[in-house]
């Protein structure tokens, strides 16, 4: 839904991948809980959100 909202936004009826991907850390991070481990040595959950869709390729 964000990311159809931001195609709109952009004058678009279609969402394109950088759309999601501008999204993903505000729209995943209140769902993904650090480990205490993963807490200790500092690593961020946006930046994991920001990893995860870099290396996930977008659908053809």
């Amino acid at each position: 839904g964000a990311a159809r909202a931001r195609a709109a936004l952009e004058g678009r009826d279609y969402v394109v991948p950088d759309d999601v991907k501008a999204l993903a850390a505000a729209v995943l991070r209140h769902r993904l809980l650090l480990s205490p481990a993963a807490e200790i040595e500092g690593k961020q959950v946006e930046t994991l959100v920001a990893e995860l869709v870099e290396r996930t390729e977008a659908p053809r």
